[in-house]
């Protein structure tokens, strides 16, 4: 658990960081006071974990047949929730929630690379040999 409160910490500070370069950037976005941006960046997480994920299962099909541009729509209208929730975090519509989002993803996209990302992936590659007996099956790939 000690090990999972910095990461959180690491994301909430990018988060905010995001949010904070998306208010500056995009018009339509403002927050009247540090508690609201922080409050609001705070809120933009805890629904990007938990709540997004179950967004995009439900919103599956339509993803699919839009091949994934539906994302940033439900990025944007995230952030626009976040705006009509948090006192003092003004999200003036949908087009600058739209914006903002895509401001936000990228910042945070840069920032996370850039403090260390934990991006983790390893790929194994082995050849067998067709001629014996248990590998009948042909070349693997284990991902």
């Amino acid at each position: 658990m000690s090990a999972s409160v910095p990461q959180f910490l690491k994301r909430w500070v990018i988060t905010t960081l995001a949010v904070l370069v998306a208010a500056n950037v995009v018009r339509g976005i403002q927050y009247d006071s540090l508690t609201a941006l922080l409050v609001a960046s705070a809120l933009l997480g805890f629904l990007n974990a938990f709540a997004r994920p179950l967004i995009l299962a439900l919103s599956l099909p339509l993803l699919l047949a839009t091949l994934g541009l539906l994302l940033p729509v439900i990025n944007a209208l995230l952030l626009w929730f976040v705006g009509s929730s948090v006192s003092g975090f003004h999200v003036n519509g949908f087009w600058p929630a739209f914006w903002g989002a895509l401001v936000i993803s990228i910042v945070s996209v840069v920032g996370g690379l850039l403090l260390g990302g934990t991006v983790q992936s390893r790929v194994k590659m082995r050849h067998t040999n067709p001629r014996r007996r248990e590998d009948k099956d042909g070349p693997v790939i284990d991902v």
